[in-house]
């Protein structure tokens, strides 16, 4: 059993580890707190096709558009869930309008939020307080992208402290071999679904962030999605560049609203269900510079630090 020391005020407390008494109080925390999966709108809980096996338990869509199949184990998990969150993508695959009648009856969905219900990906995530790193060995063998999160608490009082850990192959042991049939998001991506020059630009300026995170030495990495670049701390991300059209393109940052605006008032847009204040970006007169304490506050914001 893991402990926590908790310093406050000069004292300290060891906390242990407290676990969850179901699967569905697990179930309701993790609802409860929709920021340990950071981008994604949950649909619906416990959904049932009657008689019909192969259906997932969780659905949601994240900020790419993509389904989000999500099982959660209030358990050691190992590689045996692989097979059965499988059965839940081919049910998804299988199923669209199911998905997309759920989506449309759904309260406080962000109408922003663009979906092809014709094109879209399936991304699978597995939620348990422990899972075996084993695990990751099937998961790198398998054409959709899997998420392994480890959620833990620590109670005290009134306080509850979380950790969220998502399980990452060392890239300097792993022999498996690049996994094909999945997308790669890069230059020639973007150039090929939106407008060409616009791609160009939205490459150069992610290479300009990125520059400075290494300046920096901001402990942050970059990752290309179908519809934004991001600066991660693991799961995180703490800021990035997404695409608003075809066109034009945005610098988003992980902030408050009234701290967006406080910094820097001539915000383009705030997300409330992704928490992202938008700035739109103008090729060639936007600079990297002038965003300076977003990204700071955004880094600082992530790191729990007001």
């Amino acid at each position: 059993m893991a402990n926590l020391f908790w310093k406050h005020k000069g004292t300290i407390k060891a906390l242990l580890a407290t676990h969850f008494k179901t699967e569905e109080e697990f179930e309701r925390m993790v609802f409860d707190t929709p920021q340990i999966l950071e981008d994604i709108y949950l649909i619906k809980r416990q959904i049932r096709g009657g008689s019909k096996s192969g259906v997932p338990d969780i659905i949601g869509i994240n900020s790419d558009g993509d389904i989000c199949i999500i099982e959660m184990k209030n358990a050691t998990v190992d590689s045996s869930i692989i097979p059965q969150v499988l059965q839940y993508a081919f049910w998804a695959e299988k199923n669209p309008d199911s998905i997309k009648s759920l989506w449309l009856e759904s309260k406080n969905k962000p109408e922003d939020l663009v979906i092809d219900w014709d094109d879209f990906e399936i991304r699978i995530l597995v939620v348990a307080p422990a899972i075996m790193r084993s695990t990751l060995d099937i998961v790198e063998k398998i054409n959709y992208p899997v998420d392994l999160i480890e959620v833990k608490r620590w109670i005290e009082g009134n306080h509850m402290m979380i950790l969220v850990n998502k399980l990452e192959q060392d890239s300097k042991t792993s022999k498996t071999k690049p996994v094909t049939g999945l997308e790669t998001y890069d230059a020639e991506f973007y150039k090929k679904h939106y407008n060409s020059q616009s791609a160009r630009h939205f490459m150069d300026y992610a290479r300009q962030v990125e520059a400075l995170v290494r300046k920096k030495n901001w402990p942050l990495e970059i990752k290309f999605n179908k519809h934004y670049c991001g600066f991660k701390a693991g799961f995180f991300n703490a800021f990035g560049i997404k695409w608003v059209g075809s066109k034009t393109f945005a610098f988003f940052f992980k902030l408050a609203e009234k701290d967006a605006c406080r910094i820097k008032r001539d915000i383009s847009k705030y997300y409330k269900l992704w928490k992202e204040a938008v700035y739109y970006i103008e090729p060639g007169k936007t600079k990297v510079c002038d965003f300076m304490s977003l990204f700071d506050a955004s880094l600082r914001q992530l790191a729990g630090h007001k």
